[in-house]
């Protein structure tokens, strides 16, 4: 179980995600860079119905394809990229975004991206 200083109170019952690479640690709930990197990213590929079923709707792009973005940024996220940040749907969140993982090639393409560390 999570210590209080590990909870996400932005979104409470999910715990924070830290990973360090080298010296840096990789705070995914005060990031939020993968899930503002693309309107191309967060496609549906390897769902199956039911887990899309799940999704809400005001999160899914019109053309059924991926989730809804407003620009760059996925419609789910909360909060200030970089400093405090959490997704509407965790729990409900499909492979692609299951898929990256603090410090990965995606995760640091996305940060660079946003003008956040790296290294």
């Amino acid at each position: 179980m999570p210590r209080d200083a590990d909870r996400n109170h932005a979104a409470p019952g999910l715990s924070i995600l830290v990973t360090r690479t080298s010296s840096l640690a990789f705070d995914c709930q005060s990031c939020g860079a993968c899930c503002s990197f693309s309107a191309e990213w967060p496609r549906f590929s390897t769902e199956d119905d039911a887990q899309l079923d799940r999704i809400p709707q005001k999160y899914v792009a019109a053309d059924l394809s991926g989730m809804r973005c407003e620009g760059v940024r996925c419609s789910a996220l909360s909060g200030e990229v970089g400093k405090s940040t959490a997704c509407g749907i965790y729990d409900l969140r499909p492979d692609v975004c299951r898929a990256c993982m603090p410090g990965d090639a995606e995760c640091l393409m996305a940060r660079k991206a946003h003008g956040l560390p790296v290294t």
